[in-house]
């Protein structure tokens, strides 16, 4: 049997809480560069980074978002940061059947973080003036397989809010428009 592993270079966004004055600079460009056409227009909720506030105690918590998930987790936890109580999902970064964060407002597709894929970094890592946001790489062996594309993803979700057979009518109504 042959090794399926591999060394892969992983990025990810290194958040700096005590950095983050809450300016939404993040959300602002973020939602700028997933629009269509790209800048055309801004809504934050289209972002795929949120920040959770608090501004009366100077709590500012950036989340990006992460893998979706068809089922709800089982952690209900509460966190106590400054005094101020936090459940779980506050801090979560998969899109789930049980909150709106992280989905699109129109579909309810869930939205998750391509580190602006095509760009030489993460543009709330760019535009982020006080350093709350940085890209931090490793190296992590990893099993060769296929990701799941996109459309895999969108389909799922569609499937798990509609069901199956809404899906297939739909696709045969409009493959017969054509």
């Amino acid at each position: 049997m042959g090794d399926n592993k591999k060394t892969k270079t992983i990025k990810t966004i290194k958040i700096d809480v005590d950095k983050c004055n809450g300016c939404r600079a993040c959300e602002v460009i973020c939602s700028a560069f997933h629009a269509a056409p790209r800048y055309s227009s801004n809504n934050p909720a289209r972002s795929r980074i949120r920040i959770l506030r608090d501004p009366f105690r100077d709590i500012y918590v950036p989340v990006y978002a992460g893998e979706y998930t068809v089922a709800e987790c089982a952690g209900r936890d509460k966190y106590t940061i400054d005094g101020k109580e936090y459940d779980e999902c506050s801090f979560c970064r998969a899109s789930c059947p049980s909150r709106d964060e992280f989905k699109e407002p129109d579909s309810g597709l869930p939205l998750k973080c391509d580190m602006c894929e095509g760009e030489e970094e993460p543009l709330c890592v760019k535009w982020c003036l006080v350093d709350a946001l940085t890209i931090e790489e490793r190296e992590e062996e990893v099993e060769d397989r296929k990701e799941q594309e996109d459309l895999e993803i969108g389909l799922e979700s569609l499937a798990t809010k509609f069901g199956m057979d809404k899906i297939m009518d739909a696709v045969a109504r409009l493959s017969k428009k054509d």
